[in-house]
Formats: C-alpha cells, structure tokens, sequence
C-alpha cells in the first residue's frame, strides 16, 4: 500500500472532531475528580483536621494495631493460598479438555455475583454454633466463626477469583505447544511448570496477586458477618473504621481510613509499575531481531549430564 493509502486509512480512524475529544476527556476527568480524587482528599484532610499529633495518636491505641495486624495475617494467608489455587484451576482450564470444564469456570465467577454479606452468611450457617458443624466444633474446642480462622476463610472466598481470572485468558491464548515440547524433550511436570510456564506468566501473575491482596485487606461485608466485632481480637483495619466513626471518634475513623487509602495507593503504583515493566518487555521483543525457533532445554537434561542442548527446527 502506499504513503498515500496509509495516510487515508489514518484519517479515517482519526473522524471525530476536537471538540468530542475535548468533551469526552473533560467528561473522564471530571468523573475521577468527583468519584476518586475528591473522596481521597476528604479522608487524608479529616485524618490531619486536628493536627499531627492527633493523626499519630489514633495508631498508639492497642485496638489500632491489633486491627493492622489481623488485617495484614489475614491477607499473608489468603494470598498465598489463592495463588496456589488460581495457578492450578487456570493451569487445568487453560490446558486441558474434560467434562465439567464450563461449570468449573462458572464456580470460580461464584464470588463475583454473590453478594461478601451473602458469603460470610454461609460461613456462619456452616460452622456456626447452630450450624452443620457447630456441635462438633463446639465439641473439640475448635472456633471457626468469631475467629480469626473465619476471618481467613471469608477472605479466601471473596478474593480467590482474581489470580485465575487473571489467568485463564493469558494461558488460553498462548497455548500449550512449548510445554508439549518440553515434555517430549525429557522434562517432567514441576520442571515445565518451572522453567516454561511460569516465566510466561509472570506478569499476569504478579497482576492478578496485587488485586488478590488489594480486596483482601479492604474486605468489609463479609468479614463483618463472621468476625462479631470484637475489638482487639477480630475487628481488621475496615471494621474498625466502622467502630470509630460510630464512636463519634472522627480523626482516629479518618486516620486509620487514610492508611488504608495509602496501602491503595501503593497498590495502584505496584500495579503501574508492573503494566509498565510488561509493556517495556513486549516492545523490546517486538524490537528485537527474529532469531531460527529452537527449544533450551538445559534444565531438563543435567540428569543426563548434558548442561545444555538446542533442538532447532529448520
């Protein structure tokens, strides 16, 4: 095609006239003005409306701190297990074929349609003290609900779709061809999990565990449904929030909201730095010079004392 056919082509995805650019983009900023920027404001200028020393003073209370601490517990547990659970479902919808595949997708959506009262509802309907397991519970001296171990498991279940729905799409559209030729050059399943599928994604992974953690240290609903409340034991950095502002105690609600604003705020910049690490990385291999295809497979061959082995395709 030449410059000319490139040139109209151009124009012809570039129609719409300035001023609908103009709006559209003042409607946008408007928008986050209203709804994001303006609410921010409001927290951090009620958190500092008395001063320093009042700000610093709503973190010296024992209360405080035990809801900072259970906050960050919680996520230190449920994140990790949510990893392991969103690799594994991604890794056996994306790569494999079996009845039932449609319905287990549907199950991971589940927490994205019910409502987090709903979900820690159901908790305290299963291990409650009227519950299915109560009386057993009960029995062997074990809390679940009112307890930090309900705590965790609500979480769990509000925040467990993030990684896999992060990666379902990601492993779908590349396929399984460079683990099948793993497997047929000797690898076994931990090694092309390891050296093949992991590196591929990494970035959606890191993406999906920034979101994951995100939800779990600002979850309300349902954790307020299983905690009781009980402050200096079960109330997370949300609830005592809560309990603050019905307290009339402002500055200390504003406070502690203004440290959960910051930790979203840190997790809004992780998650830039990560889109923007990605996107330098496909540029770069968009760049780069096309190379003969060809399969390393040096980790897969040291068993046999081969320290490196090139299977090209010419």
């Amino acid at each position: 095609m030449s410059a000319a056919g490139n040139l109209s082509v151009k124009r012809v995805t570039t129609t719409e006239a300035p001023w609908v650019r103009r709006t559209l983009t003042g409607i946008a900023l408007a928008f986050l003005l209203l709804f994001l920027v303006l609410p921010l404001a409001a927290v951090f200028t009620e958190a500092l409306r008395k001063g320093l020393g009042a700000y610093l003073e709503a973190f010296r209370e024992p209360d405080a701190w035990s809801a900072i601490w259970l906050t960050l517990i919680t996520a230190a547990i449920a994140v990790p297990l949510n990893l392991v659970f969103g690799v594994a479902a991604a890794w056996c919808i994306a790569k494999y074929e079996f009845r039932g595949k449609a319905f287990l997708t549907t199950l991971v959506d589940l927490p994205f349609s019910v409502s987090p009262v709903v979900a820690g509802l159901i908790y305290v309907l299963m291990f409650g003290a009227q519950g299915w397991f109560g009386p057993w519970l009960a029995a062997h001296d074990i809390k679940i609900i009112f307890a930090v171990p309900g705590i965790v498991l609500a979480t769990i279940f509000v925040t467990f779709p993030f990684i896999a729905r992060e990666l379902i799409p990601l492993m779908q559209s590349q396929g399984n061809d460079e683990e099948q030729a793993a497997i047929v050059l000797g690898a076994n399943g931990w090694q092309t999990f390891w050296h093949v599928t992991l590196p591929n994604i990494k970035w959606g992974l890191i993406y999906g565990v920034i979101l994951c953690n995100a939800r779990a240290m600002g979850e309300f609903g349902a954790v307020s449904v299983v905690s009781g409340h009980i402050r200096g034991q079960t109330n997370t950095m949300p609830l005592h929030v809560e309990i603050l502002y019905n307290e009339y105690q402002s500055v200390a609600a504003f406070a502690v909201a203004s440290l959960l604003a910051l930790l979203a705020l840190v997790t809004l910049a992780i998650k830039s730095i990560v889109e923007w690490r990605h996107e330098r990385e496909m540029k770069l291999a968009a760049q780069a010079p096309p190379e003969a295809p060809s399969v390393r497979t040096e980790p897969f061959q040291q068993a046999r004392g081969e320290r490196v082995l090139k299977v090209s395709q010419e």
